[in-house]
C-alpha cells in the first residue's frame, strides 16, 4: 500500500452496523509513500496508521 500527502484512507466498518471512516493523509512516515501514515478523522482526530487489508488509499484527484 502506498499514498501521498492528501490522499485519503478509507477504513471499512469490521463488524455490522459499523460505518466506514475516512481520513485525510496528512503525512507519510514510510520509505517511498510506504506505511505508516499520519492521518487526520473527519472529527479532527490525528493518528499514526498502518493500514491493514481492511483499508483502501483514494489518491488525490489532480484539478484539470
Amino acid at each position: 500500500m502506498y499514498a501521498s500527502v492528501g490522499d485519503q484512507l478509507l477504513v471499512h466498518g469490521r463488524i455490522v452496523g459499523q460505518r466506514d471512516r475516512i481520513a485525510q493523509i496528512v503525512e507519510v512516515l514510510g520509505a517511498n509513500g510506504s506505511p505508516p501514515f499520519r492521518v487526520r478523522f473527519e472529527d479532527g482526530h490525528e493518528a499514526i496508521m498502518s493500514p491493514g487489508p481492511d483499508s483502501v488509499v483514494r489518491p488525490l484527484r489532480n484539478p484539470e
